[in-house]
């Protein structure tokens, strides 16, 4: 997989699957392709079908996913660029121990699924899933609202506690820095340059202070072996009585069984969760059942423009690949992220 020249990079494989036409790359996608970069060929697949075909000779996969047997198969390939900001799923030792560059669509993800972050703030904040539930019920509950603690609040002084630092961290840390919020953070390397709205960032060694800290905690760090589970009895045992935790990054971030009973008995306030360990999410979970917790389908990435801003990413890149050039939201294939 190694030894080949930019001048003989001849393939690009496009691959999508997806339950959701959302996910599955249009047609216009690998035909803007071909018409800037006529020196390719493009190959577009909308299913797995006829992938064992064209893998050995394309030089580049855009995809979400290949198996280890797959990669095996790919002996001209250079580069996978996923349109998911997450890639626990390709790091295989065969890929990891490769040449092959991998990149990720952080960037495309990160300020849609902030602003999603702030709206699920906002919701717990001002009760906004209750007020629902009532008014379907035909009740006016403005004096059930306010005495069911915590009752309606501002976020303007609150604290936000974000796991992680990334795109979709950083995304955040801003929009909740101009509402008004504190923001603080835990990362794996704390001494990376912080930005300006983040008023302080600690090492991941201190989980458990930011978690006491603060009122709001959004996890989206990537998914690996030190991040599975982060959030278990321990960890919500530290939260304040009325704090409220998110979840936009991987489902297997939280252990839901510790979750599920610190909703139950109000440990914690509240919490909402886009991303499941399992999904769709069965019918018979028990996170369902609880009138704490806001679920929200996997759409904080969802986006009108998401096409646009994927070809935009790409295309840069794949102009930088072919130039010999410094690639945009390149992996550590070693960290995981």
């Amino acid at each position: 997989m190694t030894g080949l020249s930019k001048e003989s990079v001849k393939k690009l494989l496009v691959v999508t699957y997806h339950r959701l036409d959302l996910w599955i790359a249009p047609e216009w996608f690998g035909d803007r392709i071909r018409a800037n970069f006529p020196q390719l060929e493009v190959v577009r697949l909308t299913g797995y079908d006829g992938l064992e075909k064209e893998l050995p000779d394309a030089d580049i996969a855009f995809t979400l996913s290949l198996r280890p047997e797959q990669f095996r198969q790919a002996r001209r390939l250079r580069w996978i660029h996923s349109p998911a900001a997450a890639v626990h799923q390709l790091m295989f030792p065969e890929l990891v121990d490769s040449d092959v560059i991998v990149t990720n669509a952080r960037d495309v993800h990160g300020p849609v699924v902030a602003e999603h972050v702030l709206g699920l703030i906002l919701a717990l904040a001002k009760k906004i899933p209750e007020a629902v539930r009532y008014q379907q019920k035909h009740v006016w509950a403005q004096e059930i609202l306010w005495a069911e603690a915590p009752g309606p609040r501002e976020i303007a002084g609150a604290t936000l506690g974000l796991v992680g630092l990334g795109s979709i961290g950083t995304n955040v840390a801003k929009r909740a820095f101009a509402m008004g919020m504190q923001v603080v953070a835990v990362r794996e390397h704390p001494g990376r340059e912080k930005p300006e709205y983040v008023e302080q960032v600690l090492p991941s060694s201190q989980l458990d202070a930011m978690l006491a800290r603060s009122d709001y905690v959004v996890l989206s760090p990537p998914l690996t072996p030190r991040t599975n589970r982060l959030i278990g009895v321990e960890q919500l045992s530290k939260m304040k009585a009325w704090a409220c935790l998110i979840n936009v990054g991987r489902g297997p971030l939280i252990d839901d069984a510790a979750l599920i009973d610190a909703l139950s008995k109000r440990r914690i306030a509240a919490a909402a969760l886009d991303v499941f360990e399992s999904e769709p999410l069965p019918a018979n979970s028990p996170l369902w059942e609880l009138n704490n917790l806001l679920i929200t389908p996997h759409i904080a990435g969802m986006t009108e423009r998401l096409w646009e801003r994927h070809y935009s990413l790409f295309s840069e890149n794949l102009r930088r690949f072919l130039n010999g050039q410094p690639m945009l939201a390149v992996i550590d294939k070693h960290q995981g992220y």
